[in-house]
């Protein structure tokens, strides 16, 4: 049995293999019709998609954080197929001469845009990134192998259907984009589908991302979970704060780019009551350092304070709740988040120029941001068209990663002769 599983991977990723070869190829009009299509038919099939996203969502809580991200509605499929007309929509790098010029020689060398080949993702109950890797990925001439969790199992397969039908009708190989059991021994095996797969990407928990990490063969990117912070400074807008924060924290709670921690100057407490009061609509649960709670105790809903306890610093929510920090400046401010960020989006909130160019020099992150809400951090707002995921690292890509970014570049030299 054993021995069979490992024949049926290894075809899997000869197939994926050899459909790379020809995905380049292929001729940019054919490449977005086939995506327009796709859209069109995540639309058309929405029914069938929605049944088979229920047969999932029955068999997780309601109150488990990843079941937002598991949830379709007739409403967020219209949002993906129009993701999926973004991508078609916008200029293909492949081709792209990064940059040229002819040696004293006569050499005439060019820096070209090629894909990355065969890419593997890894995630967990997100059924949008099975379109949305698709997507970017045929855009670039790269085969998807998709590796899903079993707790969106129903859904994926209802989407690579889909992608297969559309595919079929294009007379384009299916194994463009493959989506291999949910079973662990599948994730085994991509782990280390050295000469098949060029790059695996893992989206989900910061314990899923450790362990492709730690287990993998094969080059890894890492899309690392989101411990966002924002700090309200001595010179910040109320107003501003106040909408920022509601924002950041409540548009939805479940994506990676969510506030979990409010940095807040020491001055500033009197303001903090109305900084957050409007999260009490959602029923945030507030957990506070000792000065945090003294300013709003009696004012912030009594079941929704709580002490905060160590552990909430540096905790990725992913839920409706919120740790506040008091510190006295700008560094300790910088301070917490070097400690306890994801270095994946990060904000601050004041009118002082210069607490603004400080930080957002300062800290390490992906995304850094000025008097905006965090909740920007995401391939589509950033013009991307969509996102494969949002890399926490600072080789090859860092933050959205967007078309270019799934592509690697070779050299082309041209001569007459030219010998060493």
């Amino acid at each position: 049995m054993q021995m069979e599983k490992e024949m049926r991977y290894q075809l899997y990723f000869e197939n994926a293999l050899k459909a790379s070869r020809t995905l380049s190829r292929l001729d940019q009009l054919v490449v977005n019709e086939v995506l327009i299509d796709l859209a069109t038919n995540v639309k058309r099939f929405a029914d069938e998609i929605l049944f088979a996203n229920d047969l999932d969502l029955k068999r997780m809580s309601v109150d488990d954080p990843k079941y937002d991200r598991l949830k379709l509605t007739r409403e967020r499929l219209g949002d993906i197929a129009q993701e999926i007309l973004n991508v078609a929509g916008l200029e293909s790098p492949l081709a792209e001469i990064i940059e040229a010029r002819t040696l004293p020689n006569g050499l005439q060398l060019s820096k070209i845009r090629v894909p990355l080949g065969v890419i593997g993702v890894i995630y967990e109950a997100r059924p949008n990134v099975t379109l949305d890797v698709f997507s970017l990925c045929f855009k670039t001439g790269n085969v998807a192998i998709l590796k899903g969790g079993s707790d969106a199992e129903f859904s994926n397969q209802a989407l690579i259907k889909i992608i297969h039908q559309v595919l079929l009708k294009h007379g384009i190989d299916i194994h463009a984009a493959v989506l291999l059991p949910s079973e662990r021994e599948a994730t085994a095996a991509l782990l280390n589908a050295t000469g098949f797969v060029d790059v695996l990407i893992p989206r989900g928990s910061q314990a899923l991302i450790n362990y492709v990490r730690q287990h993998s063969n094969v080059p890894v990117i890492e899309t690392g979970a989101g411990i966002v912070h924002a700090y309200f400074d001595l010179s910040g807008d109320r107003e501003k704060g106040k909408a920022i924060i509601f924002n950041a924290k409540t548009r939805r709670v479940s994506v990676c780019n969510a506030l979990d921690c409010l940095l807040i100057h020491s001055e500033r407490l009197t303001d903090l009551y109305v900084l957050i009061e409007e999260l009490a609509t959602k029923s945030v649960h507030v957990f506070a350092d000792p000065e945090a709670f003294a300013a709003v105790k009696g004012n912030y809903p009594e079941h929704l304070l709580h002490h905060s306890s160590p552990e909430d610093f540096g905790t990725e929510f992913l839920d409706y709740k919120m740790a506040i920090k008091t510190v006295d400046n700008l560094e300790e401010a910088l301070d917490h988040i070097a400690v306890y960020s994801s270095k994946h989006s990060e904000a601050i909130i004041a009118e002082d120029e210069n607490q603004l160019l400080k930080f957002l020099n300062v800290v390490d992150a992906a995304a850094v941001y000025a008097n905006a809400s965090t909740a920007f951090t995401d391939g589509g707002q950033f013009g991307l068209g969509a996102e494969i995921g949002i890399s926490t690292q600072k080789l090859h890509a860092r933050g959205p990663m967007g078309l270019k970014e799934l592509t690697s570049y070779k050299w082309v030299v041209r001569g007459n002769g030219q010998i060493r």
